[in-house]
């Protein structure tokens, strides 16, 4: 529902003074393409683009030819600016999620919703993917919503969300993996 994905059946959903609840179809497609980016567990990398075309893609859905430079700096961010020819099947899975964490920021929105984005990754790259994140926030000041059921992704937000049963059931301020582990221990009961 925050990413205008899903509409409430009660109550709104706002996103920098839009009500998401109130908006037709075509106004939040619009609102998704220009303020909101999306980073999933699933890539979502077309195979048949190289790094540097698949980081564009979203500029050349909206219409707007991609600046090289602008490509270039996103996928320097992520570490990737010596394989912008590249195809995703060339890639790691680490940075093939880093492209895609590339490609939601070309578009510098407000808020990047991020679903489960170390669930496909091994340990270690899930760290470096993590760290990214983090990153973005501290230094490029960007808004990062993560969804995650792992106690140690969650550990590196500001804020956790309890959910259970679709409410919110607690919330913790800079939790350790530990902490975020105890209390998803007892949800059920």
């Amino acid at each position: 529902m925050a990413a205008g994905l899903d509409r409430p059946t009660s109550g709104s959903v706002a996103l920098g003074g839009a009500d998401l609840a109130q908006l037709s179809e075509r106004r939040l497609t619009i609102l998704r393409r220009e303020r909101i980016g999306f980073v999933f567990q699933a890539f979502n990398l077309l195979p048949s683009l190289t790094v540097a075309q698949n980081i564009a893609l979203p500029l050349r859905l909206d219409g707007r030819l991609p600046r090289r430079s602008a490509v270039r700096e996103i996928a320097g961010r992520v570490g990737l600016d010596k394989r912008l020819r590249d195809r995703p099947s060339q890639l790691s899975g680490g940075q093939q999620q880093r492209v895609a964490i590339a490609r939601a920021l070309i578009t510098r929105p407000e808020v990047m919703f991020a679903d489960e984005p170390t669930g496909a990754l091994d340990t270690q790259t899930g760290r470096g993917v993590l760290a990214l994140l983090r990153g973005l926030v501290d230094q490029d000041r960007h808004t990062v919503v993560m969804v995650t059921h792992d106690p140690v992704a969650a550990a590196h937000a500001d804020r956790v969300l309890l959910l259970a049963d679709g409410r919110v059931a607690g919330t913790l301020e800079s939790p350790s993996a530990d902490e975020v582990a105890e209390h998803l221990a007892h949800l059920g009961g």
